[in-house]
């Protein structure tokens, strides 16, 4: 782990004795932020997340995260460039360097679809679909799961080819539940982590004595291609009307009327 040090006056921060310059915030979520960052060395953009972290298990939480980006060198899955873990009493940053991919995320690209009253063609469909079942693939055979799959968790790089990203949701992929209280903390987890338009149904109300495995990703990755299809999950629109996500689930999807 690589010391880091912030100096603010020039916006240069300093990773493993490398410095990076800060050029602009990109993303921003609950506890996270995401900047873009350039390296003084050799001029080239980082993306640059720093997760805020209150207390032992957020701490914990970040670290996982930096572990499951170790874990793969996979063409469909983000890989962690560097991290440091920055001290700010009594909270503390962890800071995750990840390769900037400047295209964004997948339901950016939809969303520039929708706005042209345009549509993804079948073959870039078929061909992002099949780098994220690579990526699932991946990771599955290491025994995890992702737990959010979903548009904005998949970037496109410069050959529009899927690059899964956000790793902080993802836990061992077989997991035995065992009596009730471990089923409610598994869903309340749930609720928590795996966003609920592309939550799996196993995961809205967790039996008392089941697996729950890979098979979750699964069910988010059928979401995903529906997304493309249509430019917007099978439940997103449910989601934002308020309607409940977790009895819909429980019904086959409705394919939109005259789609093509």
């Amino acid at each position: 782990m690589g010391q880091a040090v912030c100096i603010c006056s020039r916006g240069i921060i300093t990773i493993d004795n490398k410095r990076y310059l800060f050029i602009q915030n990109l993303d921003e979520g609950g506890f996270s932020y995401v900047d873009l960052v350039e390296s003084v060395q050799d001029g080239k953009f980082y993306a640059l997340k720093r997760i805020i972290c209150h207390d032992k298990e957020d701490r914990k939480n970040a670290l996982t995260e930096v572990e499951m980006h170790r874990m793969f060198n996979h063409p469909n899955v983000l890989p962690l460039e560097a991290y440091s873990i920055i001290d700010k009493s009594p909270k503390c940053e962890t800071w995750l360097l990840l390769p900037y991919i400047k295209n964004g995320s997948l339901w950016t690209e939809l969303e520039k679809l929708r706005n042209a009253n345009n549509f993804m063609a079948e073959e870039q469909i078929l061909s992002i679909f099949l780098g994220l079942c690579k990526g699932l693939k991946a990771i599955h055979d290491k025994g995890y799961a992702h737990r959010d799959l979903k548009p904005t968790n998949v970037l496109l790089d410069d050959y529009q080819q899927p690059v899964l990203m956000d790793l902080g949701s993802m836990t061992k992929a077989r997991i035995e539940v065992k009596g009730s209280r471990e089923a409610m903390t598994i869903q309340d987890w749930a609720a928590q982590r795996c966003t609920i338009s592309y939550r799996a149904p196993e995961l809205f109300t967790v039996e008392s004595h089941c697996i729950i495995d890979e098979r979750t990703d699964i069910w988010s990755l059928g979401c995903v291609l529906y997304a493309m299809m249509f430019l917007e999950g099978p439940y997103d629109g449910i989601f934002q009307k308020g309607d409940c996500v977790a009895l819909a689930v429980q019904n086959p999807i409705t394919i939109p009327e005259n789609c093509r």
